[in-house]
């Protein structure tokens, strides 16, 4: 469970510090209606017997809206209100209290995201005529509800030694799948600090339609006509340096920009879930690289679509390749953990005999066509256990979670002015 937003790093320190004197000017003006009509400390939302006051709403209203934090709408900002009020209800009864220097540690967390101390951050706010105590109501809320859930269901939540074993494919059944969506976008020496500071700002992104547009505009995987959107993938088949960092995101979260050969990547989860059937693993993995002169040119790729109408299997690209000098074919019979991790992630996503031409070499000169040959199954872990009884744990618990707001919402009396 996602306990505090992730921040960018220096761009939203500056970006912080840049808007805050007119976002609030502009919530000044968004709320001076409001304002004319109510006193700041009378009721603007009731529910059960607890009050939201109009000063809360215009607070958290500028606190989203400056951090760039989602659901910075009116309405999303009521209904967030709502439910923390419903949330902290349960909390009290249940006699959940969080320590003062816990709720310090999540402030300090959060100011360091943005590359901030904690006191420049709450001078920055407050300079946008945001309180310190809005944050800490913030964080305090957001810590006492993972707390008060995780106290009431951890013990439901925890996977069973069995269920491990069938998430990670050893024992029929079921097994964990992922739903991704990715943007790999080429790089070469020229490039190399456009590209980083592109990677880093679609890293800060918060919702997937903007992530998806992102795709549609800058990735060079195959998958950018469909916004990014990858199917479901066994975690398996994932590169296995890549499985914990994919396991240890929230649904919407995105990973910090990732490395690879001639490219940058960005993956942002859409889902989890166990399936029937189990995900096995693999011992070795067969593929054939084909190297094409041109890089990602459209006379290189134009040749690349039309020799993917000639070629069935593996064994068709030795005629293809004939004539030609030994090194521009290539077949590879590997590990996954030996594979470049930019060929793993290509892997991951083909049937055997299926072909990919997202990947370059000699900085982006040498178009890649891949094609996946076979796989070889194991049994052997190179995914943690804990790593995935965590991801099994977290998905079941934010489950637990939407469950039981939805039925505090059910059961309450709220009334909105």
């Amino acid at each position: 469970m996602q306990l505090i937003t992730r921040l960018s790093t220096r761009p939203f320190a500056r970006w912080l510090t840049a808007a805050a004197p007119v976002l609030t000017a502009a919530c000044l003006a968004l709320t001076s209606a409001t304002a004319m009509a109510q006193t700041p400390f009378s009721p603007a939302i009731r529910v059960n017997q607890d009050v939201v006051t109009w000063y809360e709403l215009d607070q958290r209203l500028q606190f989203l809206q400056l951090l760039g934090i989602p659901g910075d709408s009116e309405a999303e900002v009521r209904q967030s209100l709502i439910d923390d009020r419903l949330r902290l209800q349960a909390i009290e009864e249940a006699g959940i209290e969080i320590p003062p220097e816990d709720v310090q540690v999540g402030i300090d967390e959060f100011a360091a995201r943005g590359q901030l101390s904690t006191e420049e951050f709450l001078r920055v706010l407050g300079n946008a005529g945001i309180s310190p105590e809005t944050v800490r109501d913030f964080i305090r809320n957001q810590l006492a509800w993972r707390d008060y859930i995780s106290s009431r269901f951890i013990s439901r939540a925890r996977p069973t030694e069995e269920e491990i074993d069938r998430a990670m494919g050893q024992a029929g059944g079921t097994g964990l799948q992922v739903l991704l969506s990715e943007i790999i976008i080429p790089v070469t020496p020229q490039t190399l600090g456009q590209v980083e500071t592109l990677a880093d700002e679609i890293a800060q992104l918060k919702s997937y339609d903007d992530f998806s547009a992102a795709a549609a505009q800058y990735s060079a995987a195959d998958t950018r006509s469909n916004g990014g959107r990858m199917n479901w993938l066994s975690l398996n088949s994932l590169p296995p340096a890549l499985q914990p960092v994919i396991l240890a995101l929230n649904e919407g979260e995105i990973t910090s920009p990732l490395t690879l050969p001639n490219a940058v990547a960005l993956f942002q989860l859409r889902g989890v879930r166990e399936v029937s059937g189990g995900t096995p693993r693999y011992a070795g993995i067969e593929y054939a690289a084909y190297y094409m002169g041109g890089g990602r040119s459209p006379e290189t790729l134009s040749t690349a679509a039309e020799l993917t109408g000639r070629v069935d299997t593996c064994d068709d690209l030795y005629g293809v390749a004939k004539g030609q000098p030994a090194e521009v074919l290539e077949r590879v019979t590997a590990k996954p953990s030996e594979i470049p991790r930019d060929i793993a992630l290509e892997l991951a996503k083909l049937d055997p005999n299926e072909i990919s031409t997202a990947v370059t070499r000699n900085n982006g000169q040498t178009l890649v066509f891949l094609m996946l040959c076979s796989r070889t199954r194991d049994l052997g872990e190179e995914t943690s256990r804990q790593d995935v009884a965590n991801a099994l744990t977290q998905q079941r618990l934010q489950a637990f979670a939407a469950s039981l707001l939805e039925q505090l919402r059910a059961d309450a009396v709220i009334v909105e002015q």
